[in-house]
């Protein structure tokens, strides 16, 4: 199988690559269109800021890239944020691949960014399978998509919010499975296996 990882200036590249390396997947980190469009499944992680990562993404042309993808896509953390349409972190405009919106965790009486392990709940979409309701999984995010129709997998910190989305060919958690133990490396097998 061939997996590439969208390289950029916002990837936590290497603890995704541990993660599939313990799958005994070798993924491939590039920033190249072709690679990526020729790749059987991609992932797109990411820790940082999102107007610095879209400026990197317009400018190497992988806004464009990552709109055009037809096979299995797993956007992680910041790599769900940037899918969607705006966020609130320096008023940015994202890839737009879905129609969501990103929100900055404010005034809810909890420590933020929210870091650590939650429950995760209404899980629908074939990356679950085996994983169940309440598992909890590794978060570190300050901002958060809101609930919507592509919701597949909910969390509550101060609100609820989408853990999961589905479009299409994109998929996308908030959490990270890479560090979220047995229940990650299960997602991880589940998005492999699509």
């Amino acid at each position: 199988m061939n997996v590439a990882i969208v390289k950029y200036n916002a990837g936590n590249n290497r603890s995704v690559l541990n993660a599939l390396d313990r799958l005994g997947v070798k993924a491939n980190l590039t920033d190249n269109a072709d690679t990526l469009l020729a790749a059987d499944k991609v992932i797109f992680p990411g820790v940082g800021e999102a107007s610095s990562a879209m400026k990197y993404l317009i400018r190497k042309e992988l806004d464009t890239t990552i709109r055009s993808l037809t096979q299995p896509v797993l956007g992680i953390c910041l790599g769900m944020q940037l899918l969607c349409e705006h966020s609130e972190e320096n008023d940015t405009r994202c890839l737009g691949v879905v129609p969501d919106r990103v929100r900055r965790f404010v005034n809810i009486g909890l420590k933020v960014p929210h870091m650590g392990w939650n429950a995760i709940s209404e899980l629908g979409s074939p990356l679950f399978n085996g994983v169940a309701e309440n598992a909890y999984v590794y978060f570190v995010h300050g901002f958060y998509v809101e609930p919507s129709s592509k919701m597949v997998a909910s969390a509550e910190y101060g609100p609820r919010f989408s853990v999961a989305m589905n479009h299409k060919n994109y998929y996308a958690v908030q959490f990270h499975p890479e560090k979220s133990g047995a229940v990650g490396e299960k997602i991880l097998k589940n998005f492999l296996d699509l």
